[in-house]
């Protein structure tokens, strides 16, 4: 999880515009398609989450230097807030995931795969939460690593898993997987999206194992079914 400034946020458009003069890094590993995933659209899901039932006891930023301003709601069998997308890039070190392309790589991730080992952000959809503090705790509403979320983005959905833990204050994460899924830019010191990405978590799930992003879609689907037809 890394501490992304406005400073570099701001930077990034410089990078995007000198993008087309920078090769291209393609991974070996098959990666989710930018495109809608499951049955539930993403128009229905943010429909049942336009109004905020404030569960933390307070709001976190979106970067280190901006102000808290997001709440984590709650609704029936989820909770979601509405944030930015910073790209996490730690876990295993793959062709886009390492020291040399992110200046906040670490090789570890807060949930494991069912080897054991760290999880693999490049080719797997997943959220990071924020650490448990006095604002919120994650797992006392029933928020676990392997959690299925839906993830919503220039009406876009795609199904991620809790897959790391973040600082105490800041919220609005995801690995290199998940924001080049919804066609945002992946880079991790460069890329993400300032605003417009909505964060559904559903209450008490679980993919099994947790790197199967097939099992995260299938369960994401039904999951989300449930959430419609309960709110």
């Amino acid at each position: 999880m890394r501490l992304r400034t406005l400073t570099l946020a701001a930077a990034s458009g410089t990078a995007l515009l000198a993008a087309g003069l920078l090769p291209a890094h393609a991974s070996a590993a098959a990666s989710p398609k930018s495109a809608q995933e499951g049955t539930v659209s993403a128009a229905d899901l943010l429909a049942k989450v336009t109004s905020c039932s404030q569960i933390s006891s307070g709001k976190y930023r979106t970067d280190e230097e901006a102000s808290a301003t997001v709440p984590v709601c709650g609704k029936n069998g989820a909770v979601f807030w509405k944030a930015d997308m910073d790209i996490d890039c730690d876990g295993q070190r793959t062709t886009n995931c390492n020291e040399n392309r992110d200046p906040w790589y670490q090789d570890d991730t807060a949930f494991h795969q069912s080897d054991g080992k760290p999880l693999k952000a490049e080719t797997l959809p997943y959220v990071v939460v924020p650490s448990t503090s006095s604002i919120w705790n994650y797992s006392s509403a029933g928020i676990k690593g392997g959690g299925v979320v839906a993830v919503i983005y220039n009406n876009k959905v795609e199904y991620a898993v809790v897959g790391d833990t973040g600082p105490t204050q800041i919220i609005g994460e995801a690995s290199y997987a998940t924001a080049k899924a919804l066609g945002i830019d992946p880079d991790p010191a460069t890329g993400g999206a300032d605003s417009g990405v909505t964060y559904i978590l559903f209450k008490n799930s679980q993919v099994s194992p947790i790197e199967s992003h097939s099992a995260a879609v299938t369960l994401g689907d039904k999951l989300a079914k449930q959430f419609l037809a309960g709110n």
